[in-house]
């Protein structure tokens, strides 16, 4: 089996990847020494296909659904959890289990990281984008009206579960959205995976538990070095992000996926980076190729308006006293963090943005 140790001295904690994990989930929780009440909490999406599974797993668990989506993502929907799990008889003894996608991991985790001030939890990513990015390194948190992620907190799991059978019920948008990220991995970190990914299928939807291993290791290392963000080089995993974020933000929530606007973030730090590091069109080409092969948009839609993207943007975290922090390629499979990009950059970008691919 797979498995990636992600070393945080007294916070670490195993990945284990292998199609057929899910049923074995209450063993390799009792493993890691979990033995309280349980709170499985997941989505309206996934709840029909495994909660069941698991309940029988582990009898002393309760259920909590919420609405499937990026509305879920928030301070109100986090206050109801917290109130369910008192009436459901959960106390600091207790651990959570993170059932779902990447909302649900982010909604999850941050519930787990402030109830009782502070409960373990368990990881099982049920989406490209849990499995292969935010299932690993402890950010948790909700959105904000202003944007995305500004509330939360740095809570690790103790376990992360990645059955990659689970990936068979989604809808192929959501798969393939997904790739968004993987993509971004090959591009800052592992350029020899490109040529891996331009030899799949998008439309097969069995990746192998290597190639998300893979991925996953990326994050554990970089985790490793900055787990708080506080050296740079965590930042190095928002590429693509900044501009994405504000793009995303800047419609209702849900209304575009997340990947979907993480690859027009792509494209635009790939513009910039080409711009401002001397990155080759021949680099950026076989990037946006490979976004273009998993059915990501490449092209911002006409009634997103910049001026709502950079006023999103601006509030980002990624903004620190003013100053802008933005990620761009020096090569493939390298990359930085740059303190060179102006906002008349990030305009041009966005303009670039409404350009079809040349």
């Amino acid at each position: 089996m797979p498995t990636i140790h992600v070393d945080l001295a007294d916070r670490s904690y195993d990945i284990l990847v292998e199609d057929g994990l899910l049923s074995k989930v209450g063993d390799l929780i009792s493993e890691v020494g979990l033995s309280g009440k349980c709170a499985i909490i997941t989505d309206s999406n996934v709840a029909p296909h495994y909660a069941d599974s698991i309940l029988k797993q582990i009898p002393n668990a309760s259920l909590h659904t919420v609405k499937a989506g990026e509305a879920s993502k928030s301070m109100h929907q986090v206050a109801e959890l917290c109130g369910e799990l008192n009436r459901a008889g959960h106390d600091r003894g207790s651990y959570i289990i993170a059932l779902g996608g990447g909302v649900v991991g982010d909604l999850a985790g941050f519930v787990a990281a402030i109830f009782f001030r502070g409960i373990p939890f368990v990881q099982i990513p049920t989406t490209i984008v849990s499995q292969v990015d935010s299932s690993a390194g402890g950010k948790t948190g909700v959105n904000a009206s202003e944007g995305k992620n500004l509330i939360g907190s740095f809570h690790q799991p103790r376990l992360v579960i990645v059955d990659p059978l689970t990936l068979d019920t989604l809808p192929g948008r959501e798969y393939r959205e997904g790739y968004a990220e993987v993509i971004k991995h090959a591009a800052i970190r592992d350029a020899t995976m490109i040529d891996d990914l331009a030899a799949l299928n998008p439309l097969d939807q069995h990746p192998t538990a290597s190639l998300l291993a893979r991925n996953l290791a990326i994050k554990a290392r970089i985790v490793e070095e900055d787990e708080k963000e506080t050296a740079g080089v965590r930042a190095l995993l928002n590429f693509g992000h900044t501009i994405g974020h504000g793009i995303e933000a800047s419609l209702p929530y849900g209304a575009m996926l997340h990947g979907e606007a993480i690859s027009l973030g792509i494209r635009a730090a790939l513009f910039l980076s080409e711009k401002i590091n001397g990155l080759t069109t021949d680099a950026s080409d076989r990037i946006l190729d490979l976004l273009e092969n998993f059915q990501l948009p490449l092209v911002l839609p006409d009634d997103i308006s910049t001026e709502s993207i950079m006023t999103k943007l601006s509030r980002d975290k990624k903004f620190t006293g003013g100053q802008i922090n933005f990620v761009l390629l020096t090569a493939l499979g390298s990359a930085e963090v740059s303190n060179k990009v102006s906002l008349s950059d990030i305009e041009e970008a966005v303009a670039h943005l409404r350009m079809e691919r040349g």
